[in-house]
């Protein structure tokens, strides 16, 4: 098991930060070397021809052992909603079919699939909150023949409820639909395999599980795409971009594999190192064992929450690594104010408290917080 953490960051003892799902603290070591990186451009003439190229390609080969792609498959791109219209633009949307989507699933993977519905004459189904917490039964209730794209989290953004993929992978295979997963809140903390889940596109905002900077996110193409179309059509990307005397002789050919996806500007010279450090941290820990560890924490809090009569959605329907405080009544009022006076950060979703660890976190900090309701 991993020991606390939170001598790596930043967090003063008298704040109970329980807000990863929300912004990742970013580690001491990750401010350092965006602080170091930040003066770089103070002299222009020691940035170098390789320091726009193998940056990225270091940042794309650890983020594909994260989730066991190959690095070729990864583009570097700056939002999730940048991920969604990329995939939106390259799956198949015939006329009278249907993109699935969930009840409240976070705005990045829902704008742009109301922007292809209309555009292919399609139709939006939403499925509701299942009052049982299983969403996985519900999304395989409502696919059907017609369904072309199936957009989906790994896990439910506002309390932590767990989606079987591969599951629904299995289901879309045989109805030829796509699969497109926003795992903003679970890849870095929740094992995530492309390799069982087969996504076509997989997105993955860099700040929150992470632990990365923000304005920067991985796009996992599936290969069968490879060939697509990106959003925009820049310079870097393409065929011979190293030789910088020679790119004005123009080319329609790209470089092999996800790269004809990645933004301009890619190179990023603050925000990419800031995320290669991060995620040798994650790759240091492991994401099981992440997840274990905060699978224990919130496990602790599961029981507390229960002996004050609050519900939480139990495992397997709920991932390991954060939750959803249901108050049957309705959050107490003045409870928030409270938590907020106490400097307990957490997060309201309707009639819950959405509570996400981290390896900074332990079992005084839910002690701190269940007194604190307690008081309500």
């Amino acid at each position: 098991m991993i020991p606390n953490q939170k001598h790596l960051f930043n967090i003063p003892d008298d704040v109970t930060y329980l807000n990863c799902s929300y912004m990742s603290p970013q580690l001491k070591s990750v401010s350092n070397e965006g602080a170091s990186n930040l003066v770089k451009k103070e002299q222009p003439w020691n940035i170098n021809i390789p320091d726009f190229f193998d940056p990225p390609e270091k940042l794309k080969s650890l983020y594909a052992q994260i989730i066991n792609a190959k690095s070729d498959q990864i583009a570097l791109i700056p939002s999730v909603s940048y991920g969604i219209e990329t995939a939106a633009k390259n799956v198949a949307i015939n006329k009278g079919s249907n993109i699935v989507v969930l009840a409240e699933q976070f705005p990045s993977n829902i704008y742009s699939w109301h922007e292809a519905a209309k555009r292919n004459e399609a139709k939006i189904i939403t499925i509701a909150r299942p009052q049982d917490d299983d969403w996985t039964r519900a999304i395989l209730a409502v696919i059907n023949k017609q369904t072309d794209v199936v957009a989906l989290p790994q896990v439910h953004w506002t309390d932590g409820s767990f989606i079987d993929l591969v599951q629904i992978r299995q289901r879309c295979d045989e109805i030829n639909a796509a699969l497109v997963i926003d795992a903003t809140q679970s890849v870095g903390a929740c094992p995530f395999d492309v390799q069982k889940i087969r996504p076509d596109f997989l997105i993955v905002a860099a700040y929150k599980w992470l632990l990365g900077p923000y304005s920067l996110a991985f796009l996992y193409v599936d290969p069968k795409y490879h060939k697509g179309a990106p959003l925009e059509y820049n310079w870097i990307n393409r065929n011979g971009s190293q030789d910088f005397s020679n790119l004005v002789n123009y080319t329609d050919e790209y470089q092999a594999g996800a790269i004809r996806f990645e933004t301009g500007e890619k190179s990023n010279f603050v925000l990419v190192p800031m995320a290669i450090k991060a995620l040798e941290q994650i790759l240091k820990w492991g994401v099981d064992e992440i997840y274990g560890a905060l699978s224990k924490l919130t496990g602790y809090a599961g029981e507390r929450a229960t002996e004050l009569g609050l519900e939480v959605t139990p495992i397997p329907k709920r991932a390991g690594h954060f939750m959803g405080l249901r108050f049957n009544s309705g959050i107490p009022q003045g409870l928030i104010q409270k938590l907020k006076h106490e400097k307990i950060s957490v997060r309201v979703r309707g009639n819950s408290i959405r509570v996400a660890p981290h390896l900074y976190n332990d079992e005084k900090d839910f002690d701190f917080l269940f007194e604190t309701i307690k008081m309500y």
